[in-house]
């Protein structure tokens, strides 16, 4: 989708003139960061983690052109020798993440970088831009996915979205979530996403009568012709006529049709539309709905029986509606000084935005029936006592992340996987970029795993992130010591 050799200046200015400063002052030792967020989007149980397989792109091709090398030069804020090293810039690093369409949590990272100083400041943008996005548009996708009870999702936003990428990141991101098509025909060339689409209200008023508008329309797309019946007079005219035109196009041999309700009481609307449609033998004709939908109204929908058999989403999905961004933050966790890495921790007078020190990963469990428990949060020198004891089924201590004397103990469950696995290793991608439809089918999957209990609209239960022994010893020892 992007040329990602043109886009090394996607960064904030701060981290061009950090890295300038480290830089100069031959400060470039080996770092750690951590990809993570503080809250679920949308008053959520779940996340439905996006955007990394364009980011990896990114930054496997990452290059500083002569453009952007004669631009920065125009700032006047940058040395030539900065510039120079500029020019040569690839990223050399390592990059750990949870695979793409993973259900993921609160304060948990989700990525981990390993690198020089430099480029591991430089991409933290990249990073927050692919990420914080896309992440945030899969997950209210997700939520309207479930609502709909596996009805259709047809993303129609492209006219409501923030500008053009974000129309085309919020379609990615959407049919991650469970959408089955877009409105948005570069999106579906670029991402090979079916497109799908009605009418507008102008057509039907350019002709002389709605009848006609109709007809012409199924004249010219018979084997997909979604009418709009609400131009005029939903009941009284547009439905009608729509019935006069698929008794038609049934008597030809044709049966891929159906109507849409863009406004009015969509309950009523839809039940009157479907006993007409019945009642007039066109029980294949589908209903569809659009007009400022989102998972509560879809939700209330299908408790009222509104017959709809599939949901045109625009506004309310491609802008995050009342969240408008993921929490996403990417901190420094461990330096290397001396051969060896020392932890670091950010500390704040609020306890819940303390970073988690150390080079760390994520194992998760699950019970017999495959069903998610619990996450636990450790330091990768402990990942072998740690398999060791999940190996003997042993008793495991998951101490909470913010209180120090709260913790639990698991000891029923079944197995355990680590979540963060190698993507890159410098230019070279660990691992094959995934359809669109593949990483969607993932996504459902890993939210089967997930109990009813995450995936309410209201109120969800509250997955449990904890920490390990070791973890926790860490981040209270260097709180300690810096007080």
């Amino acid at each position: 989708m992007y040329q990602t050799n043109k886009l090394a200046l996607l960064t904030d200015l701060y981290e061009l003139t950090m890295m300038q400063g480290y830089f100069l002052h031959k400060q470039n030792s080996l770092a750690v960061f951590d990809m993570f967020f503080r809250r679920q989007p949308h008053q959520s149980g779940f996340t439905i983690f996006a955007g990394l397989d364009p980011l990896l792109d990114l930054i496997s091709e990452l290059r500083f052109c002569d453009d952007d090398i004669h631009y920065l030069q125009s700032t006047g804020i940058f040395s030539t020798g900065f510039l120079d090293y500029l020019r040569t810039f690839k990223f050399t690093g390592d990059i750990y993440a949870a695979p793409e369409g993973s259900v993921v949590f609160p304060n948990e990272p989700i990525l981990r970088v390993h690198g020089t100083l430099l480029e591991t400041q430089l991409i933290e943008s990249m990073v927050l831009n692919f990420i914080n996005f896309q992440t945030l548009i899969a997950t209210k996708s997700m939520r309207i996915n479930l609502a709909a009870n596996e009805g259709k999702i047809l993303e129609f936003g492209l006219r409501r979205a923030q500008g053009m990428d974000g129309a085309l990141s919020a379609t990615r991101a959407a049919v991650i979530g469970g959408a089955s098509s877009t409105s948005n025909v570069l999106a579906g060339k670029l991402y090979k996403v079916p497109i799908s689409g009605t009418m507008a209200h102008s057509w039907i008023m350019s002709f002389n009568s709605e009848i006609e508008a109709f007809q012409t329309y199924a004249d010219m797309y018979p084997d997909n012709c979604v009418l709009l019946v609400d131009t005029y007079d939903t009941l009284n005219s547009g439905v009608p006529n729509a019935i006069q035109v698929f008794k038609k196009l049934k008597a030809q041999g044709h049966s891929h049709f159906g109507i849409r309700l863009d406004s009015g009481d969509l309950e009523y609307l839809s039940k009157k539309a479907r006993t007409e449609l019945d009642k007039n033998d066109l029980k294949e004709a589908k209903i569809y709905a659009s007009n400022e939908l989102d998972e509560w109204i879809i939700t209330q929908l299908i408790k009222d029986g509104a017959p709809i058999d599939a949901w045109g989403v625009g506004t309310k999905l491609v802008t995050g509606d009342t969240d408008p961004a993921l929490t996403g933050v990417y901190k420094i966790v461990a330096k290397k000084t001396d051969q060896v890495y020392e932890p670091c921790i950010k500390i704040t007078n609020n306890p819940e935005k303390m970073s988690n020190p150390g080079i760390k990963n994520v194992m998760r469990f699950f019970d017999q029936y495959n069903n998610m428990i619990a996450d636990l949060i450790y330091l990768e020198e402990e990942e072998q006592k740690l398999l060791s004891q999940i190996s003997a089924k042993a008793k495991i201590r998951f101490n909470h992340p913010t209180i120090e004397f709260s913790f639990f103990e698991l000891t029923d469950y079944a197995y355990a996987i680590r979540l963060l696995e190698p993507v890159l290793s410098g230019e070279k991608r660990e691992t094959a970029g995934k359809s669109l439809f593949d990483i969607q089918r993932f996504a459902i999957d890993e939210l089967n795993k997930l109990d009813t209990t995450y995936k309410r609209l209201l109120n969800p239960h509250i997955y449990k992130i904890s920490l390990s022994d070791n973890l926790k010893k860490l981040k209270y020892d260097l709180i300690n010591k810096m007080h």
